[in-house]
């Protein structure tokens, strides 16, 4: 039957290129989680929007899923087929489709990579601020479809807060165009923002304008040692004080470890517990001083061991690979992530809990922690041991999870900051939404994609 629904699908859009070798359906088949044997049906890459709507028509007559998919670089199982789906890339529809610098906006295609949209607002003298360390291979569909956050979240906020409008095409075959660039839009329910965040659930994005902003005063870039835990958010306290902060980033010695064993370039000498890589604004003499008294203070309270700060763009850039070279450096050893969030306020006491609870549960496992500090939101890493076997590995992890969706719940906390729940944490969801809410989510699915073609299986058991 499958070969048959292709057959059809080929003679209705004989200018789809269609994928079907094994190779290619391993590669689009999987994303970072690496959890899940690939098993697509075959691999879909339309260059139009028409040709998407077709796609999910021919889909839903044929009762086929679709799994769509960008840059696969989601750590949380949302991009993964393993049971026969049909994988939609939008890897060829990555054009930048126009540029309006009066409402400044920029209007581009699902498939285009982050790194490509920053480069053409700067040939604008703008900036798009959303950024993170996988800029170069993730798609900004698939920013979209996670609500992506990154390292300068308590500057620009997340992803959804520079959405001015999408096109989408829903589990009926419709296209949406749903906000039109409006700033100002009381007409009803906000359809864009509910798209946002919604992991190709409700509808596929084919287009997306962004809203482009001023680039940010010159800034500099510091490296901090810290003697303990608890000076982490005093820190940052200090430093969001006396200075406009664009990113306040932290890694432990262990994730020190690791970069620097990949071939970064040790800037502190000696072994501290903490780290923390922090730019701010720095246009003049008085910002540049104030950022030193506050480093000053820190090391008088006892808050700061040590520091370095950038003297060059170069220098920058090397600090900076300290904390962005932590998850590639980590790859070969398989690991388990956690990508949790919550309140500011509440992060000091929630790193004590767990603290505690990694230690007692992970007694001869290597943890590895970094994150957004600043925004609340914290990456655990565990590496998986050569001597225990994956299923073994995964299944003491998931123990580990539930033990720590529960610390969130306490905590007024969410199991998924950045990345999305996808298959990895749907059986965590109940801990961050009431009964009611995922009640309410489900009806909304099934009014955007009532055959439920749409990446079956993620966000939801």
């Amino acid at each position: 039957m499958t070969d048959q629904a292709l057959a059809d699908l080929g003679r209705r859009l004989p200018e789809l290129r269609l994928l079907t070798d094994a190779g290619d359906l391993e590669h689009y088949g999987r994303d970072w989680t690496r959890r899940w044997t690939p098993a697509p049906l075959a691999i879909a890459l339309p260059a139009s929007v028409e040709e998407v709507q077709d796609v999910v028509r021919w889909a839903n007559e044929h009762k086929v899923a679709i799994v769509p998919s960008g840059g696969r670089t989601g750590l949380s199982g949302g991009a993964v087929a393993a049971r026969g789906e049909l994988v939609l890339s939008l890897a060829r529809m990555n054009r930048v489709l126009g540029f309006d610098a009066v409402d400044r906006t920029l209007t581009v295609q699902p498939g285009i990579a982050l790194e490509a949209v920053h480069e053409a607002a700067r040939t604008h003298g703008l900036i798009y601020p959303v950024d993170f360390a996988a800029r170069g291979s993730c798609s900004l569909g698939g920013n979209i479809a996670t609500n992506a956050g990154g390292i300068r979240v308590i500057r620009y906020g997340n992803t959804r807060e520079w959405i001015a409008g999408l096109k989408v095409v829903t589990g009926h075959g419709e296209l949406l165009d749903l906000n039109r660039g409006l700033i100002k839009n009381s007409s009803g329910y906000d359809l864009r923002q509910l798209m946002i965040g919604s992991e190709g659930t409700l509808g596929i994005v084919v287009e997306a304008t962004l809203r482009l902003t001023e680039p940010p005063p010159a800034s500099q870039v510091m490296l901090l040692a810290l003697p303990n835990m608890d000076a982490l958010m005093q820190v940052f306290a200090l430093f969001r004080e006396h200075l406009s902060l664009q990113a306040f980033e932290f890694f432990t010695d262990i994730a020190l470890k690791h970069v620097l064993a990949h071939g970064a370039q040790r800037a502190i000498d000696g072994e501290h517990p903490y780290y923390v890589v922090t730019e701010f604004e720095a246009p003049d003499e008085r910002a540049q001083d104030a950022a030193m008294a506050a480093f000053e203070k820190g090391v008088e309270g006892g808050l700061i061991s040590d520091g370095v700060l950038a003297q060059s763009d170069a220098q920058a850039a090397a600090l900076w690979r300290l904390r962005e070279g932590i998850t590639e450096s980590l790859a070969p050893h398989k690991p388990y992530k956690n990508d949790i969030s919550v309140r500011i306020g509440a992060v000091p006491a929630f790193l004590h809990d767990i603290q505690t609870l990694l230690a007692r549960e992970y007694p001869h496992i290597e943890v590895v922690w970094f994150g957004h500090i600043g925004d609340g939101n914290l990456h655990i890493n565990v590496l998986k041991p050569e001597a225990l076997s994956d299923a073994d590995f995964i299944a003491q992890c998931e123990h580990v999870t539930k033990l720590l969706a529960d610390t969130l719940h306490r905590h007024g906390g969410s199991i998924s900051a950045e990345h999305g729940i996808g298959l990895v944490k749907r059986a965590y969801l109940e801990s961050t939404r009431s009964a009611s809410e995922i009640a309410l989510m489900r009806g909304v699915r099934q009014v955007f994609d009532p055959n439920g073609i749409l990446n079956p299986g993620k966000l939801f058991i």
